[in-house]
């Protein structure tokens, strides 16, 4: 049989040279921008050449610190200006910036700091609390804290340096690190969904991989947009969002500290009227059911993109007709860094996730590793060069999933005869019902097409030594939780999937637990039935 393998043919781009920092590499992309707006957030603006200035004093005060190059600064920092210099500055000085998600536990960060061997942490101030009882029960007392307060109204006195007023007093370095493109840049902790976080470990060339690769031709970015991204910088889907990809092309990012709330992302769409929009499945249908949707005429989308979760169709279908612009739905990993596997503009096809993104190849193989016909469900392999290099001092992991040139991703997905994939949910989480597998995802898409649902979960569980599905459902605000309802829906399921697909139970509930990135955390679903 011939391997389901496909790769997407364009003209190659040039790779990186050898002595190449990304950091630098942008620097010198904008000199000729340095008037130009980089980055607005919720208290002011940013020009490419503050932004180097900064991140070149950033430079040179962790240096100061004595941080020295390849060792690790955790950053836990909201999304102000002040997180794109403290990642640049590390870049620059050939230090290893380590992003964290900001709604982590003091635990959390404690497991970070010990195991990335951290020598400083730049912390936010609305976050201290969790950083400093962290720091606390380490032993290694050389990691130095540091409080991020870009835009304090006045100088309160702290209990550490002040991240910005060390940047003050900074000299600009004026050279860059000799990185190699092939030379550890940063770190990205995975989900801990399954165990501890994994520290992804990636290079200077991954960065500029997934702009050359995904954000330039098919995300179609230029430097006239204005970007705005719902995930924050610290997912890797945020970080090419509202980073690599805006400062690879001279592009103008919006920045949004405060959770990314329906109506905190309107107020943003505006009165910022960003060009590009990226979000996740979740946001997208809140957006779509709040009464405080704006109008198409009162913002300037042109393209938005969605991942971490597959988008419904009817979603997708609907907020297209409401603002005008398609929803490039797609898939990426902490392990790739961005989206490998996309829609194109004006070749949407809502209730897929496209085809391989030009540079990487996919291939959908059985659990013997053999490849699977179209229409079948296999496991998803991928290979590009934007994958890390490994999870840091984890080498059985490392060895489960980066097999060579190829990443083992976790998901089930089929193609479809036209060539596009159609996601079938994580491999840990399909289910075998009546001695035939079934995928939560494809039940959950049948589900949410119904005009009362808004979200849905499906999982199984054991009904005397047999899996039966469970769905949890919640409805729109004019809909209540019914019998009659519930059957409704069995029925709607039933009419449209094969009959052992359909869910035995229906469980009404007020919201769907979630990882930060919006993807669903089925186990704890699992550990309710």
């Amino acid at each position: 049989m011939e391997a389901l393998q496909e790769t997407s043919a364009r003209e190659p781009v040039a790779p990186p040279p050898p002595l190449f920092n990304f950091a630098r590499h942008l620097f010198q992309l904008n000199e000729a921008r340095a008037s130009k707006v980089a980055y607005i957030d919720d208290h002011g603006a940013m020009t490419y050449g503050e932004l180097e200035d900064r991140a070149r004093r950033c430079a040179s005060a962790l240096r100061a610190l004595g941080v020295h190059p390849e060792e690790r600064v955790l950053l836990v920092m909201l999304d102000t200006v002040s997180l794109p210099v403290a990642f640049l500055g590390a870049l620059y000085a050939g230090i290893v910036p380590v992003v964290a998600n900001t709604l982590l536990t003091a635990a959390d960060y404690t497991y970070m700091l010990t195991h990335s061997h951290a020598r400083a942490v730049i912390a936010s101030e609305p976050l201290l609390a969790n950083v400093k009882e962290a720091l606390s029960s380490i032993d290694d007392d050389g990691c130095q804290l540091i409080v991020s307060q870009p835009h304090a109204a006045t100088e309160a006195p702290l209990a550490a340096p002040h991240f910005e007023t060390l940047i003050d007093a900074a000299t600009p370095a004026l050279k860059g690190c000799a990185s190699n493109a092939d030379d550890i840049a940063f770190w990205l902790y995975s989900s801990g969904s399954t165990g501890k976080p994994k520290g992804t470990v990636h290079t200077h060339a991954n960065l500029y991989w997934t702009a050359e690769l995904y954000a330039k031709p098919v995300l179609g970015i230029v430097e006239s947009d204005v970007v705005f991204s719902a995930a924050k910088l610290f997912f890797a889907y945020g970080l090419g969002n509202a980073l690599t990809f805006p400062l690879s092309v001279g592009a103008t990012a919006i920045l949004m500290a405060e959770r990314p709330t329906a109506d905190a992302i309107f107020a943003r769409l505006v009165k910022h009227r960003p060009t590009v929009f990226y979000g996740v499945p979740t946001l997208y249908a809140n957006m779509l059911v709040s009464p405080n949707l704006p109008a198409r005429e009162d913002v300037a989308i042109r393209v938005c993109a969605s991942a971490g979760e597959a988008l419904p169709r009817d979603v997708g279908e609907r907020f297209t007709a409401h603002f005008g612009a398609e929803i490039l739905d797609g898939i990426g990993s902490t392990e790739m860094l961005h989206i490998f596997l996309s829609n194109r503009a004006g070749e949407v096809e809502y209730g897929t996730t496209g085809r391989p993104v030009p540079g990487y190849e996919v291939e959908l193989r059985d659990e013997a590793g053999r490849p699977v016909p179209d229409g079948e469900v296999g496991d998803l392999f991928i290979k590009g060069p934007s994958a890390a290099l490994m999870y840091w001092s984890n080498r059985e992991k490392t060895r489960a999933t980066f097999l060579g040139e190829w990443i083992r991703s976790g998901d089930k997905y089929r193609r479809l005869a036209n060539g596009c994939y159609v996601y079938s949910g994580r491999s840990d989480d399909m289910l075998k019902v009546s001695g035939q597998y079934v995928s939560p995802v494809e039940v959950e898409m049948v589900l949410v097409a119904h005009p009362a649902v808004l979200e849905a979960a499906v999982v199984g569980v054991d009904h005397g030594g047999l899996v039966k599905t469970r769905a949890f459902v919640v409805l729109k605000r004019d809909f209540m939780p019914s019998e009659m309802l519930a059957d409704e829906l069995k029925a709607f399921v039933k009419d449209r999937l094969a009959p052992h697909k359909y869910p035995r139970d229906i469980v009404f509930t007020d919201d769907l637990p979630k990882t930060a990135t919006g993807k669903i955390q089925r186990f704890k679903l699992r550990e309710l039935s």
